[in-house]
This record gives C-alpha cells, structure tokens and sequence, in this order.
C-alpha cells in the first residue's frame, strides 16, 4: 500500500494560514488529469452559480472601478497541481486544485491570510461561500470534465 503523502501550492505560498480548507473528490473515468483545466473549470465566473454572480454584477456596478472577478486564473503548474492566488486589500486567498491519477482523486485546498482587523470580518463571506458552494461545485466541475451531462 502506497504511503499518504499531502502538499500543497496553497499551503507553500501561505505557509501559516488564518483559514484553511480542503475539499477531496474522486476523479471520474475519462476524465482530463491537467489541474490547469480542473482549476479553470471549478473557479471560473460562468461555473458560480446564478445568484453568486449576479450579486457580484451588482457589487460591481455599485463601485466606482469594476470588480476584480476576473482575477480567478491559474498563475502557476507545479506537478500535479494548479494554483489560483488572489490578493486583496484586507485579505490574500490561494486555491490550489490538485489531481492525483493514481489515486484517482481531486482535491480542493484554501488558505487565507487575513490583512489587519478588518480581514477577518472581509473574509466572512468568502468562507461561508465556500463552505455551502464548494462541494456543488466540485460536483459540476466533476460532470463537466467528465463529459456527463445532466
């Protein structure tokens, strides 16, 4: 039996989080192991759902600069796993979406470092997001990589 062994891009560019959270799926038959194409697919705009991005809409015509949606790309490949950062003003957020094809498993890690006081509160939305969305998304991410479709 193979050792378990655990890493992640998220963990090495935030060494010591404030928040963290790790999401593990299995990898479907046929499905692509690039975690570039899981991690586009999985944090990409159009894969929130409805009522996530059109209450993002709106927080962007509300400001005087548009929203910073867009921001959700892969900034870099190490191995089996893709890394999404996002630096905020009161907060910094990793998401490292990773693909292990011998074990046939995906996995999902967020780490957040808050900036100053108002980090933590700034980041209330983004976890509790996380925590009700992630596993509805990953479960999409899973049917669109696979090719199944609903």
């Amino acid at each position: 039996m193979r050792e378990p062994a655990f890493w992640s891009l998220a963990l090495v560019d935030i060494a010591d989080p404030d928040y963290t959270q790790v999401w593990v799926d299995v990898l479907p038959a046929h499905a692509s192991a690039d975690p570039s194409a899981w991690a586009r697919n999985l944090l990409s705009t159009s894969a929130l759902p409805r009522w996530i991005a059109l209450a993002l809409a709106g927080l962007a015509a509300l400001r005087r600069r548009p929203a910073r949606c867009d921001r959700l790309h892969v900034s870099r490949v190490e191995g089996d796993e893709a890394l999404v950062a996002v630096n905020a003003r009161r907060l910094d957020v990793r998401v490292g979406v990773g693909v292990d094809e011998q074990s046939s498993l995906v996995r999902v890690v967020a780490a957040m470092r808050f900036k100053g006081a108002g980090g933590r509160l700034a980041s209330l939305p983004v976890r509790a997001g996380l925590a009700l969305l992630a596993r509805g998304m990953i479960a999409r991410a899973r049917r669109d990589m696979s090719g199944v479709t609903r």
